[in-house]
């Protein structure tokens, strides 16, 4: 099959080995002309050190790759998802099935990432979510992972689920492709907050209570956005949550150590030096409770250190001195 992978970052690269090897015929694009001499002529993504690149793998800066796709794959950090969608929407043959696999929430509508594509591309386009708790750095060295396919098309996701299957890389179908978003946008919160939580030095004990109470608030609201609450107890809740709160590979959790260190969370975000979905994602969450009037108390208190510059250490007391609560009731499940 034809399958071109929009955006050539660590996550894109890693997906395009992954379906080069499952016989594809593949194309990775890159924005700028830079980056693609640089895979050209080391054979090698820098976010991906160790990896080569295989001549079979096609490398471009020309959107035109797109056309003749079965599968397009949309690998653009979350900000630039809408409009990378409507530059690709006038050169995609009739039914091209779009995979968006970036994590995040669109900053200007609140609305998840497919909506966005939708938006750009029309209904005769399917729209597939794919997610899970997937590094780059572990998928494109042919770590066993195993993540979620999710459309309202039933089809297409079962399409995308063939087309990516591997024996070191399990996809499951589903059709709550509002939960599977919500829940990869989300977690990069608690992730920041679970880094913060490392750099101000406290233990396993907060981590694991921050994570619980952290899947709660993302279930809470994912539900009453219309997801399914089985959703947040598979691979792309708790599963992603897990991943990338306790692993140093996730930007956020590194940007959150940071944070709770000290550092002033812009220079934080800059020191990174890649996209920090959690920092975006923060003030959607925080619009979205207020919309849907669901309480979400960590994410309300990350959104006050992330942009009012509040100390994390007078925040962990605040939720920890809060008004007692009985668990069940206050469940997801």
């Amino acid at each position: 099959m034809k399958i071109s992978v929009v955006g050539s970052g660590g996550w894109g690269t890693a997906l395009a080995l992954l379906l080069l090897e499952n016989g594809h015929e593949v194309t990775l694009w890159s924005y700028a002309e830079e980056e693609s001499r640089i895979l050209r002529e080391t054979r090698e993504n820098p976010m991906l050190k160790g990896v080569a690149l295989p001549a079979g793998l096609g490398l471009t800066t020309d959107l035109g790759c797109v056309r003749g796709c079965k599968i397009v794959v949309l690998a653009t950090p979350s900000f630039a998802v809408r409009s990378t969608a409507h530059r690709v929407a006038p050169l995609l043959d009739a039914e091209t099935v779009l995979v968006s696999v970036s994590k995040g929430i669109e900053k200007e509508t609140s609305g998840t990432l497919t909506q966005a594509i939708q938006a750009e591309v029309g209904a005769e386009h399917p729209v597939v979510a794919l997610s899970g708790p997937s590094h780059a750095e572990e998928v494109g060295r042919g770590v066993p992972t195993a993540v979620v396919s999710a459309s309202e098309d039933q089809g297409a996701a079962e399409l995308v689920q063939d087309v990516f299957m591997s024996p070191r890389f399990r996809v499951y179908a589903s059709d709550d492709t509002v939960g599977v978003e919500l829940a990869a946008a989300l977690k990069n919160v608690i992730a920041l907050c679970a880094g913060c939580c490392d750099g101000m030095g406290c233990g396993d004990n907060t981590k694991a209570a921050l994570m619980t109470r952290g899947l709660t608030e993302i279930a809470r609201l994912g539900v009453a956005m219309g997801g399914r609450k089985e959703t947040f107890a598979g691979l792309a809740g708790v599963g992603d949550l897990i991943v990338t709160c306790t692993s140093m590979h996730s930007r956020n959790r590194r940007c959150g150590i940071l944070i709770g260190k000290g550092t002033p969370p812009e220079q934080a975000v800059k020191e990174i030096g890649a996209v920090v979905e959690g920092y975006y994602a923060a003030a959607n969450a925080k619009a979205l409770a207020e919309k849907m009037g669901v309480e979400m108390p960590i994410a309300a208190a990350a959104y006050e250190v992330l942009y009012h510059g509040k100390d994390p250490h007078a925040v962990l007391t605040e939720l920890m001195t809060r008004e007692k609560k009985h668990e069940i009731e206050d469940s997801w499940v």
